[in-house]
């Protein structure tokens, strides 16, 4: 089964629930072009660099979800969470200049999840919800919402699960 990034659970709220995400490692790429394709044109590299294209030839557990966030229309960030297990100090460099790592501290963040198949007008929907609800909720947000995604392609869509997240001051 593959690992998913833990958190825990806050509290639920009116259309969302607030949770707190420990410190992590994420790899991730820096794509312009189209919403779609950017997590397309990212998943290569990031499966190279855990297939074991990296300084110490390590290869590394896949994880979900993947996270995809857009900086605006044409620039994402496309980053693949790594195991748990993995401390700061034991993730490799990666080779190549594509792929970057990153720690990620520990935050708060709101979250939404949903099935069906992925496209832009629907996480576009369900960030835009988010946003509404948290803000409804007289909370702020930090930085720019985060979309997520646990499976593969080929699994039909009504088995997917997603989400979009944002973090939070609490």
């Amino acid at each position: 089964m593959t690992e998913k990034l833990p958190y825990e659970l806050i509290e639920c709220r009116d259309g969302f629930e607030l949770r707190h995400y420990p410190r992590h490692v994420v790899a991730e790429v820096n794509i312009r072009g189209d919403f779609m394709q950017a997590g397309s044109a990212a998943f290569g590299p990031l499966v190279s660099y855990i297939s074991g294209r990296n300084e110490s030839s390590q290869k590394i557990a896949m994880t979900a979800p993947v996270l995809q966030t857009s900086t605006d229309a044409s620039t994402h960030v496309v980053s693949f969470v790594m195991p748990s297990d993995m401390k700061p100090g034991d993730v490799p460099n990666p080779t190549g200049g594509v792929v970057n790592t990153r720690v990620v501290e520990p935050t708060n963040m709101a979250a939404i999840r949903f099935g069906g198949g992925w496209n832009e007008e629907r996480f576009t929907g369900f960030a835009e919800k988010l946003v509404s609800s948290v803000k409804a909720a007289g909370l702020e947000t930090v930085g720019e919402v985060q979309f997520a995604r646990f499976d593969p392609p080929w699994k039909p869509g009504f088995l997917k699960h997603n989400e979009v997240l944002i973090e939070v001051n609490l």
